[in-house]
């Protein structure tokens, strides 16, 4: 068994290309099976799984009613193409998804991943503007925030805004016109948490009344900015960009990717602001964190402007072969299945209460600048300074020094430069949720003594 061990691991690194991760210096952390909230490596270890695996797990692995919801779909059919095809699986998923989504998101467009439903949310919108029965044949650019992700393909790329991750690309991305992150914590001069909010909304129109005119639709991560470093929006911010972007004829998109199926306490981000945008994109708990699949939503009025003859060329000319596929959507309908019978956002009320709580403790760190929480999403932010909020050189690896410890704690988290996250499964335990709080606690005093 030792051997077997050794050769995975070698062959782990020597020929798995892994996502995010510098190959020189990667050491193999292989899981084998998992049981609920539990990923067990091929040496039989166990770690609680505190990011979800990589955020998108949420009624916890091997669960019994997914499961059976694979099965049941493998004895009918596995794969059905999406182009100009279809099967009641994945036609009753979507009308699920309308059913649930913001008002007026009535049609559905599936693809495998986040990243695709960002793309396919940007071609419709350009396409929309040139389409609809009054063109606006101007409108071909984007509005994105600083510090935004929306993804690895170059469209959703280009309306990112993390440098460190991107910036080589530059050459091969359009333009967009960015504005400031909206940041609660690390906020502009002159600005105060009273006024974040009107500060913020107040240079987005500045943007949009200069460039309104070209400007096709602005892309946003309701209410926090996961991979900027679960980055928080003040409060009301996403209704008054809802406003502003109605108020200057831009389209909405907003990125539910991460956000979205229960992760803010309410099934999507958008819904706490009683938004309802043009575009919606989803992805990651879709499925349950069972299998890839992703999904734009978008209104009847954009829906409309693709109508018409073959001879007019109107069609979406863009498609995933696995999109819709029927083991993913029957496995995405049982996850809404057990949302609804096992009441899982009630569920959530006291888990987040309890999250709240242990993060006030976690904030009296003398090198905790900042907690940040929505729902049952945690960011926890290290610094050097708390008066200054200056923060530790990214090349310290602070946050992966939590992460390293939390491990050996029989907890596994991933860090976004230092800070430190918790976005655990909404099954997860009260006492599964106390051992991670305590884990990346007991890090945070060994990697900021």
């Amino acid at each position: 068994m030792a051997a077997d061990s050794e050769r995975l691991e070698r062959w782990d690194r020597e020929h798995v290309w892994h996502a995010f991760t510098q190959m020189a210096e990667y050491e193999p952390l292989i899981v084998e099976r998992a049981e609920g909230c539990t990923l067990i490596d091929i040496d039989g270890r166990e770690y609680l799984d505190g990011v979800s695996s990589l955020w998108c797990n949420l009624h916890g692995h091997r669960h019994p009613r997914l499961d059976a919801a694979l099965v049941d779909q493998m004895q009918r059919v596995a794969h059905v193409t999406s182009l100009g095809m279809s099967n009641p699986t994945t036609i009753r998923l979507a009308r699920r998804l309308v059913e649930i989504t913001p008002a007026g998101l009535e049609h559905v467009f599936f693809s495998s991943d986040g990243s695709s439903a960002v793309e396919v949310a940007l071609k419709m919108a350009f396409q929309y503007w040139h389409q609809r029965d009054d063109p606006r044949e101007k409108k071909t650019k984007y509005v994105a925030f600083g510090n935004a992700y929306h993804g690895d393909t170059l469209g959703s790329v280009s309306v990112g805004g993390v440098s460190r991750f991107h910036e080589m690309f530059g050459p091969l991305l359009f333009d967009v016109l960015r504005v400031a992150t909206p940041d609660s914590y690390r906020l502009p001069a002159g600005s105060s948490p009273e006024t974040a909010c009107a500060d913020y909304l107040r240079n987005l129109e500045a943007v949009l009344q200069e460039h309104a005119e070209h400007v096709a639709a602005l892309v946003i991560e309701p209410l926090m900015q996961c991979a900027a470093g679960m980055v928080r929006h003040p409060a009301g911010f996403l209704a008054g960009v809802r406003a502003l972007t109605r108020k200057y004829e831009v389209l909405l998109i907003a990125d539910e990717v991460a956000m979205g199926f229960g992760r803010t306490g309410t099934m999507f981000a958008c819904d706490q602001e009683a938004v309802a945008p043009d575009l919606i994109c989803l992805g990651k708990g879709i499925s349950g964190g069972y299998l890839p699949l992703a999904a734009t939503l978008a209104t009847t009025d954009i829906w409309n402007a693709f109508l018409g003859s073959y001879a007019e060329s109107k069609t979406l000319f863009h498609g995933h072969t696995y999109g819709g596929n029927p083991l993913a959507a029957a496995v995405g309908l049982a996850s809404l299945e057990v949302f609804e019978e096992d009441s899982v956002l009630d569920g959530l009320v006291p888990k987040i209460a309890q999250l709240r709580r242990a993060l006030g403790r976690i904030a009296e760190h003398p090198h905790v600048g900042d907690v940040r929480q929505c729902g049952l999403i945690a960011g926890i932010e290290l610094v050097q300074d708390r008066a200054s909020k200056r923060p530790f050189p990214w090349e310290q690896q602070r946050g992966k020094q939590v992460c390293d410890f939390a491990l050996t704690k029989g907890v596994w988290i991933r860090p976004l430069g230092s800070v430190v996250v918790i976005m655990p499964p909404l099954a997860i335990s009260p006492e599964e949720l106390d051992r991670v709080c305590q884990a990346v606690e007991a890090g945070i005093a060994h990697a900021c003594p």
